[in-house]
Formats: C-alpha cells, sequence, structure tokens
C-alpha cells in the first residue's frame, strides 16, 4: 500500500459518494467484498451487520441512498495501512471512519464502517 494510492484512492471514494452514483461507489469493490457496519442492522435489517457481496451491498446502499437524500461526505484523513486504508470524515450524521482491506487488482474486498453516532 502506498500513500499515493491510497490518497488517490480517497478523493475518489469521497467524490463517488457525493456524486450518490451507485455504480461509481461499487467500482471501488471487488464482487465478492464484504461490509459490516451498525447502519447495516437499521437499513438492511440484517442482526449480523454484515453483508457480502456487491448484490446485498448494492441493495443496502441504495436504501440508505434514498433515505438520506443530502448524503455528503467530507474527507478529513486517509491512514495507510499494510493492505488497508482508513478512511476518517465527517458524514451526515457525524464523524465516521472506514477501515478498508484491498486485493491485489486495488479493490476493497472488507470494509468496517465505524461512527461516532449511529
Amino acid at each position: 500500500m502506498t500513500n499515493d494510492f491510497a490518497q488517490h484512492f480517497a478523493a475518489e471514494w469521497i467524490e463517488a459518494w457525493n456524486s450518490h452514483d451507485l455504480d461509481k461507489i461499487l467500482s471501488h469493490y471487488a464482487d465478492d467484498f464484504e461490509m459490516s457496519s451498525p447502519y447495516i442492522r437499521q437499513i438492511a435489517g440484517e442482526p449480523s451487520g454484515k453483508l457480502k457481496g456487491k448484490n446485498q451491498v448494492a441493495t443496502y446502499w441504495a436504501q440508505a441512498l434514498q433515505r438520506i437524500p443530502d448524503l455528503h461526505f467530507e474527507l478529513i484523513n486517509t491512514l495507510v495501512g499494510v493492505n488497508s486504508v482508513t478512511l476518517y470524515y465527517q458524514g451526515v450524521s457525524g464523524l465516521a471512519a472506514e477501515v478498508l482491506y484491498f486485493d491485489n487488482a486495488g479493490k476493497v474486498v472488507k470494509a468496517h464502517a465505524h461512527y461516532s453516532n449511529h
């Protein structure tokens, strides 16, 4: 993981979410990626808070985008790990951090979302 890749990814990721373009958002992820978030329990009704695969996550994110039409993220910082990046940002309802793990092709294979208010 290089700092250049992480910074470029972060800028593209924030822009994709702020565009509300689901295909653009999903383009950053591998087909079988796993997502965990406390909001998955509320929005998707999945008690584990976890989803696997683009189809499940696309349905969840489509619902989230519909429920939050003013969704906008502002990047605060990008933290670089060995094969991961943590994006620290201001979301609609407070601070958030997402830890994103990457495959060799530069696609996210696992993501863990954390929120200050949920």
